[in-house]
């Protein structure tokens, strides 16, 4: 797959009660992304969603404001609107099966029960478009998850994902280069 991105999808819930909880960490990545290539995110009701373009980088930035368990809506609409294939579109969420600090990129896949994934594979057709796992942790019992990412990291765990961010954001010329191979290996690592 060596399609250059089109479009960045970060994935969390709306509204101020959200905004500091584990299951943001898509929206952190892809609000920080859009200061550093000037695109200004508005909010865009045919998108369902928060939205920016980058004209320097040609690329979308979108938070959907579906809540998680339908953000496939969101996405499809921008991406049917300006004719964006799968394979053109990375999705950026918190990952519970990585621990903070650590991100993973990777193209494909299942959702690994993250509802936001499935979502949006459903709406799509096809699970094959980019993701970009940022590690949240696991609370240690399944029946904690939902509390668990509707939750603010604990100091230390906010320290390690907002470095996995930095590290994330490093490998943004990479990712728009379409150099995925090189990108995998600054995002890949077990640091």
């Amino acid at each position: 797959m060596t399609q250059p991105l089109r479009l960045i999808v970060g994935l969390g819930n709306p509204g101020a009660e959200y905004s500091e909880t584990r299951h943001n960490a898509g929206f952190w990545f892809c609000e920080r992304l859009a200061r550093e290539l000037s695109a200004p995110l508005n909010h865009e009701g045919r998108f369902h969603g928060i939205a920016g373009n980058s004209r320097s980088a040609a690329v979308w930035i979108l938070l959907p404001q579906t809540f998680m368990n339908r953000s496939g809506l969101s996405v499809r609409a921008l991406a049917q609107f300006y004719k964006i294939e799968p394979g053109e579109i990375l999705v950026v969420h918190d990952e519970l099966d990585i621990p903070p600090g650590q991100l993973r990129l990777k193209f494909g896949g299942g959702a690994g029960g993250h509802n936001g994934l499935k979502d949006i594979t459903s709406h799509l057709g096809t699970p094959d478009y980019w993701r970009l796992r940022i590690g949240i942790g696991h609370p240690g019992d399944r029946n904690e998850v939902v509390n668990f990412v509707l939750k603010p990291p604990r100091r230390e765990e906010q320290e390690l994902i907002d470095a996995a961010v930095d590290r994330a954001l490093l490998a943004w010329p990479d990712l728009q280069r379409a150099d995925y191979e090189a990108a995998m290996r600054k995002l890949n690592n077990r640091n």
